[in-house]
């Protein structure tokens, strides 16, 4: 009889029958997902579609893979980029053919160029919702003791909404609204930060990369935890098939098109953080065997491979000096086009492009005790998610800390990491699981707050105040760009910089009270509610202000170029490098920055067809080509720039 009971113990503690037992009315099932498909949509509304093709195309890189798509729609040639009559090794094609296939649904506008980029954004935000459903993510300083209580802390966790069936469990579970759920929590971190916001929105192959890669890298942590279901179920840990699980097949997949995205950084930054997690956790070879590498480089193989051959058989040593060599070792081992930084550059970019969620970073590395090796190697796959998520974001940052060249869009691909590990310290403070050590038990007192926490508090309440004052006087500071000269007066007299800094101020002040009140697990929300507001009131009317002022001008004077320009006639640009007349004018723009080789181009070109030059420019450029005002005709003036038409005489 006893061996019956405990037989029919261990089958309850199986996942299928925890699924079984765990099936509500449909209803109470449904409303749940439905309302969870909403908080999706809302954020990707007000994060990346909101507005996305109202501004024109930003300068200077968000035009060359704009027009290198477009080119591939009109040559037909789908291998070999090319911009401006030159080919473009930059990136791999699958940003392009993306792009390629938005315009033939949509045409050729802003809409199409940034849509691959907001749905890769949303794809990995909607992941990231998954993952965190699914899986547990407990942390070293949790007093658990086996694996029944771990399963119970993460019911507590991520099913806040239901009812424990056990009353008499020592773990009391407290109703919590859905929008304080973990998953809920995740997703808005994930999507709404400075970093994400931006690249979701931009028409460059950044977003394509992080989504792929880190999509990568959730589908890695799914299928680590499916081997474990696989064991309880009494499976064999390792399957008989040649084939990985379905999750470590989708990870393949996915490592695939992050090489079709960006190049080899898709394999290695992926490569690197599993390895290390395996080798932390002593189960490296295990999941060599669960993972079949064989099976998966022919997957990254058959599906990444191809285009290298094609390009280089079409382009041959030129390739592979130009992409490999130039944009991806020199990038790694010397400063490539002048972007170079202190070893301390990336702390200052996850602060600020991670803002306001990046001030709880410390607690949140802190609580998951990484140097507890013999704990969390004790742990279930299930719980080990914050170890997962804290190894993807220390070898990103190494790895690109210790590269020479610095761009702030290097470390985007740890965004989704750290949202993780403070979506996963937040779900311990709004459960009420604020883990202790035994001597601080007894010295608490009564009503009293973490130590650590309470000093985060406090800190986040100083960040937000000092960004309200930088946002007050940020007019000092943005007058460098001669393309907008008058855009701080512009952005002083529209009232934004008021909006936004006392957006921040309310904030701070709501967060204060709410600390007063002892109301921490609301803190969340307040920092939510003030990005939000912030995004639409202040950042959203702020990119339209510098787009009318910076890029407005450039697609205006295309406008007027495209109507004046006389058969055979040649297009040039002085003194600057505005990719985006390429796109918008659909022709060939010659691009000079130094004055005296413009001069010297001019002088030897030979053209009988057309005795006159489009020269654009900005006004003292043409004082410095030795140009009077009799001796052009100037067909328009916006912004900082002039148009005009120039005899090639004047230059002889």
């Amino acid at each position: 009889m006893k061996e019956v009971i405990k037989n029919l113990s261990e089958f309850r503690k199986r996942p299928l029958a925890l699924a079984k037992r765990s099936e509500g009315k449909p209803s109470k099932r449904i409303a749940p997902k439905l309302l969870s498909l909403l908080w999706l949509c809302a954020i990707a509304w007000v994060g990346f579609l909101w507005n996305l093709g109202n501004i024109g195309l930003v300068d200077e890189t968000e035009p060359l893979f704009a027009e290198a798509a477009r080119q591939m729609t009109l040559t037909g040639d789908w291998i070999t980029p090319y911009f401006n009559g030159e080919t473009r090794f930059d990136k791999p094609p699958l940003i392009y053919w993306l792009m390629a296939v938005a315009y033939r649904t949509l045409g050729v506008n802003e809409w199409a160029v940034r849509l691959p980029s907001a749905l890769c954004a949303i794809g990995l935000t909607c992941l990231g919702f998954y993952t965190l459903s699914k899986e547990g993510g407990s942390s070293a300083t949790d007093s658990v003791t086996d694996v029944t209580d771990v399963r119970n802390k993460e019911e507590v966790r991520w099913k806040p909404e239901e009812e424990t069936e056990n009353n008499n469990s020592k773990l009391k579970t407290r109703r919590l609204p859905l929008f304080l759920s973990t998953p809920w929590i995740g997703a808005a971190l994930i999507a709404l930060n400075p970093q994400t916001i931006a690249w979701g929105r931009t028409g460059v192959s950044d977003m394509l990369l992080v989504s792929c890669m880190c999509s990568a890298l959730f589908a890695f942590f799914l299928g680590y935890t499916l081997e474990e279901q696989r064991e309880k179920a009494e499976f064999s840990t390792v399957s008989a098939s040649r084939f990985p699980n379905k999750w470590y097949l989708t990870f393949y997949v996915l490592i695939a098109l992050a090489i079709l995205a960006k190049g080899p950084v898709g394999i290695v930054l992926p490569a690197l953080i599993v390895g290390c997690f395996g080798l932390y956790l002593g189960n490296f070879w295990q999941l060599w065997r669960e993972m079949r590498p064989v099976s998966g480089i022919l997957i990254i193989l058959a599906i990444a491979l191809p285009w290298y051959i094609l390009v280089i058989l079409d382009n041959g040593q030129t390739y592979i000096d130009s992409f490999f060599g130039y944009h991806n070792f020199q990038r790694f081992t010397g400063v490539v086009n002048k972007h170079s930084a202190p070893w301390y550059f990336y702390f200052f970019v996850v602060l600020v492009g991670f803002a306001p969620w990046s001030i709880y970073l410390p607690v949140a590395i802190a609580r998951t005790r990484f140097w507890q090796r013999s704990y969390w190697r004790r742990q279930p796959r299930s719980a080990q998610l914050s170890l997962f998520a804290l190894f993807w974001f220390v070898c990103i940052f190494g790895f690109f800390t210790i590269a020479v060249t610095k761009l702030p869009s290097y470390v985007l691909p740890l965004i989704p990491a750290a949202a993780i590990l403070v979506t996963l310290l937040w779900s311990d403070i709004i459960a009420g699981n604020e883990p202790e050590n035994r001597r601080a038990k007894l010295e608490k007192k009564p009503n009293s707050l973490p130590r650590g926490l309470l000093v985060t508090y406090i800190f986040n309440v100083i960040f937000l105040l000092i960004i309200a004052g930088a946002t007050f006087y940020c007019y000092n500071w943005l007058g460098d760009d001669p393309a907008m000269p008058n855009f701080p007066q512009a952005i002083q007299q529209s009232g934004l910089l008021i909006v936004g800094g006392t957006i921040w101020i309310i904030t701070a002040v709501a967060i204060a009270l709410l600390l007063w009140q002892r109301q921490q697990r609301w803190i969340l929300v307040a920092n939510f509610i003030g990005l939000v507001a912030f995004i639409i009131f202040g950042l959203t009317p702020a990119y339209k202000l510098v787009d009318i002022n910076r890029q407005l001008p450039l697609r205006q004077l295309a406008q007027v170029a495209v109507q004046q320009k006389l058969p055979g006639e040649e297009f040039i640009m002085v003194g600057f490098w505005k990719p985006s007349l390429v796109f918008y004018t659909e022709g060939p723009v010659t691009y000079y920055r130094a004055v005296r080789r413009a001069i010297d181009y001019i002088k030897e070109s030979k053209n009988p067809n057309s005795p006159s030059i489009l020269l654009l420019g900005y006004p003292e450029k043409f004082v410095e080509l030795g140009l009077q005002p009799n001796q052009y005709q100037l067909l328009d003036s916006r912004g900082a720039y002039q148009l005009a038409r120039v005899p090639r005489t004047a230059f002889r």
